[in-house]
């Protein structure tokens, strides 16, 4: 077995090993179920309870990993100076920019040509830590302030547009680009809240300094997470403000349930992250003391979420050639030009629920042996200072 350094908080590994996993069930709905071809998951009119919780349960890994990323740069600046972390983070977000316009497009599209660009996650990470960098000079409670105030308030700027403005789609609103006939650049991960995010994470993870009592942070972070929790559905059900998609009674109870939970993602709303951190914080709140062999099958992809994330892609997408020219559709429909779901030749293609997780399973079982081994050298090896970008 893996021995870890007890430098590490293994809750923090384990939700991100968590989130890693789920993630990638949305990807393999992305590319294997046939209704992502036809309408929205998240669309209460259309949608089904087992599509619509399959895609909302994997709303939670991008604030999850959002937050963590905040916190684990806070970690790490417990080993560097102040200047050092700012310039570790402007280095590693410009690096995850690159990837996300080269290896990580890529992987989406496998087209040569780069027709589609996209500014996804990947960016979104790289970008918050470039921010992240001149904020860890502040004082933390102003930190705190700044995060709040992003998450808080950003709803306030859902009434402003500026159409085919790219700096503000940068800031704030999820924008399709036409830069030719040929060319598409898709926006879907604006900074703001993104920053504020990542902020938060890091002022929360002063509460992982070995000064700071154990029982007091589960205590403040199930406060937190319940309250947060609390005041999504107190707004939700009011429909007073934190999401531009009001929750619509449609008349039957699945199709309300779906509908409240039905949140906006691009840019994500208040009550997005109200729902979605309010579970991390009060996951991060109970398990610092699971240990067993289900906590570290999923804490090794935690350790090693930017490799397992690149290798999960792109086994993905060469599952969906094989599947495709298995099914007559011919492996060339999945060298994409667009989004998948706006490829017109794909249309029929793709299988049910029960297929979509098998494969899932099958990508995350695959990938476990590389991910371990992995993460081994990672832990033996780590004076290697490039690891730290992987």
């Amino acid at each position: 077995m893996t021995t870890i350094t007890k430098s590490r908080i293994e809750s923090i590994d384990l939700l991100k090993g968590l989130v890693m996993v789920i993630m990638a069930l949305d990807h393999a709905r992305d590319f294997f179920h046939y209704s992502a071809f036809i309408f929205d998951p998240a669309d209460p009119s259309q949608s089904t309870l087992p599509i619509f919780f399959t895609r909302f349960i994997t709303h939670f890994c991008a604030p999850a990993f959002s937050f963590l990323a905040g916190t684990s740069a806070y970690m790490a600046g417990k080993r560097k100076t102040k200047k050092e972390l700012s310039i570790f983070l402007v280095k590693r977000g410009l690096w995850l920019i690159f990837i996300e316009m080269t290896i990580v497009n890529f992987a989406w599209y496998f087209d040569i040509y780069f027709r589609s660009p996209e500014f996804l996650v990947i960016w979104c990470l790289g970008i918050s830590m470039v921010v992240l960098a001149g904020l860890i000079h502040l004082p933390l409670k102003t930190i705190l302030i700044f995060s709040c105030l992003l998450i808080f308030g950003h709803n306030l700027l859902d009434s402003i547009g500026f159409e085919g403005n790219f700096l503000w789609a940068v800031l704030h609103e999820q924008s399709v680009f036409k830069i030719s006939d040929a060319y598409t650049f898709y926006l879907d991960y604006p900074m703001i809240p993104w920053v504020g995010v990542m902020a938060l994470g890091y002022y929360f993870g002063s509460f992982y300094n070995k000064t700071f009592d154990p029982d007091k942070r589960k205590k403040s972070f199930n406060i937190i997470g319940i309250s947060a929790i609390v005041l999504f559905v107190v707004l939700r059900w009011t429909n007073i403000y934190g999401d531009p998609n009001p929750f619509k009674h449609f008349g039957t109870a699945a199709k309300d349930l779906m509908s409240f939970l039905q949140l906006t993602k691009y840019p994500p709303s208040l009550l997005f992250l109200l729902a979605t951190l309010g579970g991390v914080f009060l996951f991060l709140a109970n398990t610092e003391k699971l240990r067993g062999s289900i906590v570290n099958f999923f804490s090794v992809f935690g350790r090693v979420p930017f490799f397992y994330y690149i290798l999960h892609l792109y086994l993905i997408h060469l599952f969906a050639l094989v599947l495709a020219q298995l099914t007559g559709f011919g492996w060339e429909s999945m060298i994409l030009t667009d989004w998948m779901t706006e490829v017109p030749a794909l249309q029929g293609y793709g299988f049910n629920l029960f297929i979509v997780y098998l494969i899932w399973i099958g990508v995350v079982l695959l990938l476990y042996p590389l991910c371990k081994k992995f993460d081994v050298y990672k832990q033996a090896h780590k004076e290697k200072w490039w690891l730290s970008y992987l």
